[in-house]
């Protein structure tokens, strides 16, 4: 979460924005940008969205822990978002503040998971969804957001046991979705575009991160 909540990222309006692009590709006499826009949507008619299952997570070491539905935006990734980046925060206070504070509607941000000190993993928010986590719709929309429980400050709240398991969570997710597992696709909250936040902080050990789940990723850990 980092120094304060990030700003909502405002919901799609999908008629609208159908509307609109579709009489985009229609002056424009272009019928490639309409059939695309169309396959970004087709999900969203009624009888043919993907079957969901309540509590159903998509990382089997995870515990699913619902966050309001007022923190993310329903979607069908990567069908119609394609999902090329992980985005790793640090909460500033406890693992069940941050539970709370993605339970509350008035928060208006959340990530996918949650690492507690100790390993724990809670999934939040499924990854076929845009959670509110990165305050750029862009980012939001081709990311999964991972919290890890401490404050930026404090070297200590940063644990083998919780560097170990969001490792082996994200070398799962890079694998899903084919992301090089390199800096360019996992970053910091600090490093999103329009940011204010400082997560994962300064004493977020890169190195020894992304060795970890490149060991996760070829079957080492």
């Amino acid at each position: 979460m980092g120094q304060r909540k990030a700003p909502k990222d405002g919901d799609r309006k999908v008629g609208r924005r159908a509307l609109l692009i579709g009489g985009a590709a229609a002056a424009a006499g272009s019928a490639v940008l309409a059939r695309d826009e169309l396959a970004r949507l087709w999900w969203r008619t009624p009888g043919v969205e993907k079957p969901r299952k309540e509590g159903e997570v998509d990382y089997a070491g995870a515990r699913w822990v619902a966050a309001s539905d007022a923190n993310w935006r329903r979607a069908d990734r990567p069908d119609d978002f394609g999902i090329d980046m992980v985005i790793v925060h640090v909460t500033q206070g406890s693992f069940d503040s941050a539970v709370k504070a993605f339970q509350d509607p008035g928060h208006k941000a959340a990530t996918h998971y949650i690492v507690r000190q100790d390993g724990h993993v809670a999934q939040m928010i499924r990854e076929l969804d845009v959670a509110y986590h990165a305050g750029n719709r862009d980012y939001n929309e081709r990311s999964v957001g991972i919290e890890h429980e401490g404050f930026v400050d404090r070297p200590q709240d940063l644990t083998d046991e919780m560097y170990e398991a969001s490792a082996r969570l994200t070398a799962r997710i890079c694998a899903r979705y084919e992301i090089p597992v390199d800096r360019e696709h996992i970053i910091g909250h600090v490093e999103v575009p329009g940011t204010d936040h400082t997560d994962p902080g300064p004493h977020w050990d890169w190195d020894k991160y992304m060795r970890l789940v490149r060991e996760a990723r070829t079957g080492r850990a």
